[in-house]
């Protein structure tokens, strides 16, 4: 079933945040998963919740974006990616 993560990142260094997107996007690719948004505009309709760049990416399940988040070559590039940002990350099912 496919699965979604829903990502509330803040960047601090964008050169820096720009190298580890295009290094991500291969190991993304490579598991099926693909961008359908990454920090365009967006608009908070209820509550005082006010996320700073969102960016949601389509998996082909909870399992396989588990495995990513957990595989060598993704924890290999997470120490880049906190260097240069702050993440909240949640996956849920889609329907």
């Amino acid at each position: 079933m496919t699965a979604y993560a829903i990502v509330d990142l803040e960047v601090f260094d964008i050169e820096k945040y720009l190298r580890y997107q295009r290094a991500v996007r291969p190991l993304l690719e490579s598991l099926g998963a693909r961008y359908l948004a990454r920090g365009g505009e967006f608009q908070v309709f209820e509550g005082d919740y006010q996320p700073s760049r969102l960016i949601l990416v389509e998996f082909p399940s909870l399992e396989a974006m588990d495995d990513f988040f957990h595989s060598e070559a993704y924890q290999s590039l997470e120490p880049q990616r906190k260097a240069c940002s702050s993440a909240r990350i949640l996956g849920v099912e889609g329907l």
